[in-house]
């Protein structure tokens, strides 16, 4: 039996190496200068307050990259949900948007932050400081719908 039990913690260990070498790549991309949420449409301050501390790390280029990043399995289910993440939407390349687009966004925002959808209760375990209080969510509601708002009422000039 104890042999039995060597030969598992022996062979769990080699295991958890070898992955270390299955290593997903951590990029942010450059942002070219224009293309950023901030260089197309105004922020106000207490909604970018909120968008830096609660949803650029896995909706930016700008991701910080935390130490257990660079552990697996861990490090592929964060670049998993900074890669879905940077899909659905991105911050550092807004200018991929059209206006639809844009206004589209802003709801999302709005909607999945009032919902508690975002950001992902497994980023808030153990970024306590990425929760979004009820005034948080209501700076980036009040900023998406002005917004969006202005987006609307410039599309019809």
């Amino acid at each position: 039996m104890l042999k039995i039990l060597k030969f598992t913690v022996a062979a769990v260990a080699i295991l958890f190496v070898g992955v270390q070498f299955i290593r997903p790549a951590r990029i942010n991309q450059p942002i070219a200068e224009g293309q950023s949420i901030e260089a197309r449409i105004p922020v106000t301050p207490e909604a970018e307050a909120v968008l830096n501390r609660s949803c650029r790390d896995c909706h930016s280029n700008r991701t910080e990259w935390p130490w257990y990043s660079h552990v697996a399995p861990m490090s592929w289910l964060v670049i998993d949900h900074v890669n879905h993440g940077r899909r659905r939407l991105n911050f550092s390349d807004w200018s991929r948007y059209d206006r639809r687009e844009s206004q589209q966004l802003l709801k999302a925002i709005c909607r999945t932050a009032k919902r508690g959808e975002m950001p992902l209760d497994s980023y808030t375990l153990i970024h306590r400081q990425a929760k979004l209080s009820t005034e948080d969510v209501q700076a980036l509601c009040d900023w998406a719908q002005s917004e969006g708002q202005r987006l609307a009422s410039a599309q019809g000039k």
